[in-house]
């Protein structure tokens, strides 16, 4: 893929999503027009031409952070999906192959069924998801090195039965539960939602997600050499076993703390990184920029469209990813230029 292209889709997506951001914080219960969002955003910034201030406390305390959140989340697991594909060498991973969304889920479920969320509130179920996230993939990691290294076939096998162990955990957590709404709270974060968005929980998740995609970048010649097999990799002078260990902690705190303040949000990470090959191709210089934009953007027009589907009411946002995921991911598999990996 030519530089000069690359070139192009880069501050394209980047227009398109600053275009989204500012077009979606004006939808939900009541539209706001871009205009006013726009007036908004200059008072806040400049300090000149003040605002009504309930059009200021919808759009800049409640909007403007629901939005930023989601373009954070949506780059993250993006960024996530694409370096997950990497270490284990399978167009179908996602981010959360590893466990860590069924074990968030565990330490979510414990927090509202056990009733700590009532009385601590959203921090008390974001400490007790990351919790979970981080034990799952701690004893991912375990295992998986016990039984001969963290390979892409064990990483694969390992992750998914684990997961499907803490789901059937987080299920039995809500069925002993006695409190139908808390059942309730538990299953609609499992499907992802952004609605507890605010200004406390938006620099967390932001500095992680820009640490790790430093990270990547700086590894992107490592990481295109991995992704064409180990054995290549190392007779390029790669230290194999060091970059998986590293890909593998890396991946367990960023989506660990993109999964305790947003849920589960399914096929961002298994969809986006797949578009953003066929828009850049597969060298990780480029890939990984893209995806994160491209997350962003996906990200950030589903939230604002689960606000306008059936208001006054929202949907989990993981349940409009997943319907418009799966067939994305489909149509993009079905075009014959597609190919996966860095050759």
């Amino acid at each position: 893929m030519s530089r000069a292209r690359t070139s192009i889709v880069l501050p394209v997506l980047g227009l398109l999503l600053v275009g989204a951001m500012i077009g979606a914080t004006g939808f939900g219960a009541e539209i706001v027009p871009p205009g006013d969002v726009l007036a908004v955003l200059r008072h806040r910034v400049t300090g000149l031409a003040p605002t009504d201030l309930g059009l200021d406390t919808i759009v800049w305390q409640l909007r403007v952070p629901r939005t930023l959140l989601a373009a954070v989340v949506g780059a993250g697991l993006a960024l996530a999906g694409a370096a997950m594909q990497t270490l284990v060498r399978n167009p179908l991973a996602d981010p959360y192959l590893l466990g860590v969304s069924s074990g968030a889920g565990v330490g979510a479920a414990a927090v509202i069924t056990s009733g700590f969320f009532a009385a601590a509130g959203l921090w008390a179920l974001s400490v007790g998801a990351l919790a979970g996230a981080l034990a799952a993939a701690a004893a991912v990691f375990v295992i998986a090195v016990a039984q001969g290294g963290l390979t892409p076939l064990r990483l694969v096998l390992t992750g998914t039965v684990l997961g499907s162990m803490f789901a059937a955990l987080s299920s039995y957590l809500i069925f002993r539960s006695t409190d139908p709404a808390a059942a309730q709270s538990v299953l609609f974060w499992l499907l992802g939602s952004l609605a507890g968005a605010d200004w406390t929980r938006i620099a967390l998740p932001a500095t992680v997600v820009g640490a790790c995609a430093l990270a990547l970048v700086a590894a992107a010649s490592w990481l295109d050499a991995l992704s064409m097999g180990a054995d290549t990799a190392s007779s390029l002078g790669v230290p194999v076993r060091e970059l998986r260990i590293a890909l593998f902690i890396l991946l367990a705190v960023l989506v660990g703390v993109l999964v305790a303040v947003s849920g589960g949000i399914g096929f961002v990470g298994l969809v986006v990184p797949h578009a953003a090959r066929l828009l850049v191709g597969p060298r990780h210089r480029a890939l990984l920029p893209a995806c994160a934009l491209c997350g962003a953007l996906f990200l950030v027009l589903a939230d604002a469209a689960t606000r306008v589907l059936v208001r006054p009411t929202e949907i989990p946002v993981g349940v409009l990813t997943g319907l418009i995921g799966a067939p994305v991911f489909l149509l993009l598999m079905g075009r014959r230029r597609y190919r996966f990996g860095a050759a």
